[in-house]
């Protein structure tokens, strides 16, 4: 039985540094160097070795083809709300699509609710709840900082939420609206201690870069894009370049200030974990959330509900990067509490232990993409 999962992390050091990358990005050739970049593109290339490592960490996405569900369930006398399957997008997500399952709770009378589930999906629902008058008690295995939202990476982007061609209309426009709400959200915790800003979001390729289908369909979500940055401008080892500015979401820092804040306004957390829809529906309160994730699987038998697999490396903090890169599957995120490499998405996989044959390959890439930019900005 997974109630809902957690991720596991394991420090990790292996191999060593790639040679003879100077100048050069993985098949791409000898590039010219990056002279008279316009202020804003002077980036600080990574410092990526292997004996830079702290940890490497897994989290299992709970996806659902057809997208996320939130959903009021008369269930054993009481009224359970759905508020799960968030995919890759949770912590994007989450102030929407819980925007969305508070308006279904508040349908009802009942004062006191019960939160099943003490991640994103939980915290953000159980403080909106608390805004809105109820009193609310938080039921949950893990707490941050042990939770799978912990894992993720926290670029403000909702993708990997759903297969295009599983959902319906009136999906996407739900998945629309909680977007929007959930950006307007986090706009209030900009600056606040809470881990939120914004950043520039580098796409890069050997061949024309194509935007994400939602950043050409929400284009109010997305700022300042710029579809094609011509070579000279940017100091890439890549031929072609497009940039997005999106919020980034530190989930350590705001998870944790988010929990506070619940607990400050009078919320109760219990430490519990649920066998079954049963014994969930054991708990006194006459109105419950579930926020499970991926154990919304199991309690409740939504057999669409799959793990993906998500493995990230995480390398010593760098302050002066504030950019992120991403380039096909491969991605680098920076925080305050280091620097993320990915990544995986491996579908259907159970297990939460640290890929080492994956780690050595996102590492690897990642050395010698750097290399390669520090050489180009030199001139090499």
């Amino acid at each position: 039985m997974k109630p809902w999962t957690a991720a596991r992390s394991s420090a990790a050091a292996a191999g060593s540094a790639l040679g003879g990358c100077a100048g050069r990005a993985p098949g791409s050739g000898t590039l010219p160097p990056a002279r008279g970049l316009p202020p804003r593109h002077r980036l600080i290339p990574v410092d990526a070795s292997f004996d830079r490592i702290v940890r490497t960490v897994v989290g299992l996405r709970p996806y659902r083809p057809s997208g996320f569900v939130v959903r009021a369930e008369p269930m054993g006398g009481k009224l359970v709300v759905h508020n799960y399957g968030h995919g890759g997008g949770g912590i994007s997500l989450s102030w929407g699509s819980s925007h969305l399952a508070v308006e279904e709770v508040l349908a009802s009378e009942h004062r006191e609710v019960a939160v099943v589930g003490a991640g994103v999906m939980g915290l953000t629902t159980a403080r909106l709840l608390q805004r809105a008058g109820r009193r609310v008690t938080i039921y949950a295995r893990d707490l941050p900082p042990s939770t799978t939202s912990n894992v993720a990476g926290g670029q403000w982007t909702p993708f990997s939420v759903f297969d295009p061609d599983a959902v319906t209309p009136t999906f996407r426009a739900r998945f629309d609206r909680a977007a929007r709400l959930a950006h307007r959200h986090f706009q209030d915790f900009l600056g606040r201690g809470y881990g939120v800003s914004f950043a520039d979001n580098w796409y890069l390729s050997d061949a024309p870069v194509r935007l994400g289908s939602l950043i050409t369909e929400l284009p109010d979500l997305f700022h300042d894009v710029e579809e094609a940055v011509p070579f000279e401008e940017h100091p890439f080892p890549s031929r072609h370049a497009a940039r997005v500015t999106t919020m980034m979401v530190e989930p350590g820092a705001f998870l944790a200030a988010t929990e506070r804040d619940v607990r400050r306004a009078g919320g109760v957390v219990v430490v519990r974990a649920f066998r079954d829809a049963a014994d969930l529906l054991s708990v006194p309160e006459r109105v419950i959330v579930n926020c499970t994730g991926l154990g919304a699987r199991e309690l409740f038998g939504d057999e669409e509900l799959v793990p993906v697999k998500g493995q990230l490396t995480v390398l010593v903090p760098q302050a002066e990067v504030d950019y992120l890169v991403l380039r096909g599957g491969a991605y680098m995120f920076p925080r305050s509490d280091g620097i993320l490499l990915g990544g995986t998405f491996e579908r259907g996989e159970w297990s939460l232990e640290p890929d080492a044959d994956a780690l050595r390959r996102i590492v690897a890439d990642h050395v010698g993409f750097f290399d390669a930019m520090g050489a180009r900005l030199r001139g090499a």
